[in-house]
C-alpha cells in the first residue's frame, strides 16, 4: 500500500465539504456484524446516498471512493491499515466506514468480513455490473443486510423539481401534480435527468450505451454484439410486456440473422446483471411453474425505455412506474413477493403482492379517467383474481378516477395514479 497516496486521500476526505443532495427516502438499519449493501442499476444515485447517511454523522465515519486513484494501490488486507491511519490524521475513532465502487477493491469480501468481525458498522456499494445482490449474498453468506436503490420515486422526484405539497391540494394543484406525474413517466426519475432536464434526451441515450457496454458486454465477455444488440433493444422495446425467450429467439431469427439459440437465453440471463431491466415471474402456487418463462419485463426507469418507443405506450409507462414503486416499498416489507396473474381464460392482474404465505393485494393500473373508460376485462380479471388468490384488497389505479367500484360483490378501490404514488402506506391487511 502507498501510505503517501492513501494519507493524501485521508487528508483531503477530512478537510471536504459533503455536496448538497436530494433527500432519498430509502431507510437501511444498521445491524451489529451485518454490513449494509445499496444495490441498483447505475446513476441511480448510490453515491449520492452514501453522502446522505454522512451528513449529520461524519464524524467517526470514514467514507473510501475506490475509483479514486489515491487509494489504487490499497487491497482487502490493508483496510485495517487505512482505518488506522484515518484515526490518526482525523484525531478520532471510526465507527463506521463507507465503502463505495468496492468492486474495485482487490479482496474486498476479506475486508468487510474483518471490519465486521472488530465491530465497525460497513456500508457497501458498488457498480451495478460487478456488484449484484446474489454476489452478495454468496460472498457474504448471512452478513448482510441489502437494499435496492432505484431512481427517484415520484416524491423525490418532485422534491427535486422544488414542487411543495400543501396539506389540501386546490383543483389547479392537482392539475399541476398531473402535468409533473406526465413528464416523470414520459423521462423517468434518473437523478442527473431531473436535475437537468435541458439534457435529458442526451444523457439518456449515454446511459443506455454504458448499461449496454460496460454492465452487459463487458461484464459477461459477450462475443456476438450483433446479437447482443438484438436482445437488448427488443427486451426494451417490449417493456410491460409479457416475455418468453422463444419469443425473442423466433423474433431474432425473423431479422435473419445466424446465430446460436443458446446464447439468447445467456443474453437474456445477462441482461438481468445489469439491473437495468427486471423479469416478473406469473403468480401460481406451484414453484416450478412460477420459475418458469413467460415472465413481464419492466426497466429500472421509464426515461431509458424513450430510445425504443413505438407510439403511444402511456398505458404500459404507468404499468412500468407502478411496478419500480412497488419495488422501493418492498425495502420496508421484506416478506413482500411480486408478481403478475394471468389464468387459463389469459385474464390477466398486473400485480400480485404477496406477503409470506397470503397474498394480500391485487393491482390493475389503466389509463381510465372515468367510468366509462375502463375496460370491462380490466375488472373482471380482478374479480376472478380475487376469487381465485382469495384476496378482498382490490386496487385501481388510474389516471384521474376516484372511489369505489362494485363488480359482481367485490369493491373496487379507485385511486388516481399520482395520489398513491404520494402514499407510502402498505396495503392493508388481505379480506377474502
Amino acid at each position: 500500500m502507498d501510505v503517501r497516496a492513501v494519507r493524501r486521500y485521508l487528508e483531503d476526505w477530512y478537510r471536504a465539504e459533503l455536496p448538497e443532495v436530494v433527500e432519498r427516502e430509502l431507510k437501511v438499519q444498521e445491524v451489529p456484524r451485518k454490513a449494509v449493501a445499496v444495490v441498483g442499476p447505475r446513476r441511480a444515485g448510490k453515491t449520492f446516498y452514501f453522502f446522505q447517511l454522512l451528513r449529520g454523522a461524519r464524524a467517526g465515519s470514514l467514507y473510501l471512493n475506490f475509483e479514486d486513484p489515491l487509494l489504487v494501490s490499497v487491497r482487502g488486507a490493508d483496510i485495517l491499515d487505512v482505518v488506522n491511519l484515518y484515526a490518526e490524521v482525523a484525531g478520532e475513532r471510526v465507527r463506521r466506514v463507507f465503502l463505495d465502487e468496492v468492486q474495485n477493491l482487490d479482496g474486498w469480501v476479506v475486508a468487510v468480513r474483518g471490519l465486521l468481525d472488530r465491530g465497525y458498522s460497513v456500508f457497501l456499494t458498488g457498480s451495478s455490473s460487478r456488484l449484484l445482490p446474489r454476489e452478495v449474498a454468496t460472498q457474504l453468506r448471512g452478513r448482510t443486510l441489502t437494499y435496492y436503490l432505484l431512481p427517484f420515486s415520484f416524491r423525490e422526484y418532485l422534491r427535486a423539481r422544488g414542487f411543495r405539497l400543501p396539506g389540501v391540494l386546490s383543483q389547479e394543484e392537482k392539475a399541476l401534480l398531473r402535468r409533473e406525474l406526465q413528464r416523470y413517466v414520459d423521462y423517468g426519475g434518473y437523478p442527473e435527468v431531473v436535475l437537468m432536464p435541458e439534457l435529458a434526451d442526451r444523457l439518456l441515450r449515454e446511459y443506455a450505451e454504458a448499461v449496454f457496454y460496460k454492465d452487459f458486454v463487458e461484464r459477461h465477455g459477450v462475443r456476438d454484439i450483433g446479437l447482443a444488440r438484438y436482445v437488448y433493444h427488443f427486451v426494451l422495446q417490449n417493456f410491460a410486456r409479457e416475455l418468453s425467450v422463444r419469443r425473442i429467439v423466433d423474433w431474432v431469427k425473423s431479422q435473419g440473422l445466424r446465430f446460436d439459440r443458446n446464447k439468447v437465453y445467456e443474453y437474456v440471463a445477462g441482461l438481468q446483471d445489469t439491473m437495468a431491466v427486471f423479469f416478473l415471474r406469473r403468480y401460481s402456487e406451484k414453484v416450478s411453474l412460477r420459475e418458469s418463462w413467460p415472465r413481464k419485463v419492466y426497466v429500472c426507469d421509464t426515461g431509458l425505455t424513450r430510445l425504443f418507443r413505438r407510439g403511444e405506450e402511456v398505458g404500459r409507462l404507468l404499468e412500468n412506474v407502478v411496478f419500480l414503486e412497488l419495488l422501493r416499498r418492498s425495502n420496508e416489507n421484506p416478506l413482500w413477493d411480486i408478481y403478475y396473474f394471468r389464468d387459463q381464460r389469459q385474464r390477466e392482474v398486473d400485480f400480485v403482492v404477496k406477503e409470506g404465505p397470503r397474498v394480500i393485494q391485487l393491482i390493475q393500473v389503466t389509463y381510465a379517467s372515468s367510468p366509462d373508460e375502463l375496460e370491462r376485462r380490466e375488472l373482471e380479471s380482478l374479480v376472478k383474481a380475487s376469487e381465485a388468490l382469495r384476496c378482498g384488497d382490490l386496487l385501481l389505479l388510474t389516471w384521474d378516477l376516484e372511489g369505489e367500484l362494485v363488480r359482481d360483490g367485490k369493491r373496487i378501490r379507485a385511486v388516481p395514479l399520482w395520489r398513491w404514488l404520494l402514499q407510502r402506506a402498505s396495503p392493508p391487511a388481505s379480506k377474502s
